[in-house]
């Protein structure tokens, strides 16, 4: 970058640069507008899945410890304050059987996922996905 000119005036001062100093600047605040645009559909777009129950918003701590390796189940149950006890009853399941999907003993039918997911408020894809 080449050194900038200041040229004070009565008002304000006036930053001189040269030109590809300035074409940079241009270039650069262009892929920013472009990335907040990107961003801004990326927001619609998850909105619109959330509110069609396709996605769900859940915390950073919660997309981490599925990360690193806690069962989606057990860890979407724990942010909810929910027992293993009460996600069976409501999926109509045996607790141990849930104890045994968080544990990866077992996988899970898809019959029972899905009850698990209706249960939890989540979409079925993020227990399965």
């Amino acid at each position: 970058m080449g050194k900038p000119q200041i040229i004070h005036t009565g008002g304000e001062d006036l930053v001189v640069i040269p030109r590809g100093d300035y074409e940079t600047l241009l270039a650069r605040a262009g892929d920013v507008a472009s990335e907040d645009m990107l961003t801004a559909r990326l927001v619609d777009s998850t909105s619109v899945k959330i509110a069609q129950g396709e996605d769900v918003a859940l915390p950073g701590a919660v997309w981490e410890a599925i990360e690193s390796g806690e069962h989606p189940v057990r860890a979407i149950r724990k942010y909810r304050r929910l027992t293993q006890s009460s996600v069976a009853k409501q999926a109509g399941l045996r607790q141990g059987y849930i104890a045994d999907i968080e544990a990866r003993r077992k996988t899970g039918s898809a019959a029972s996922l899905k009850a698990i997911a209706a249960a939890l408020g989540v979409p079925l894809g993020l227990l399965v996905g």
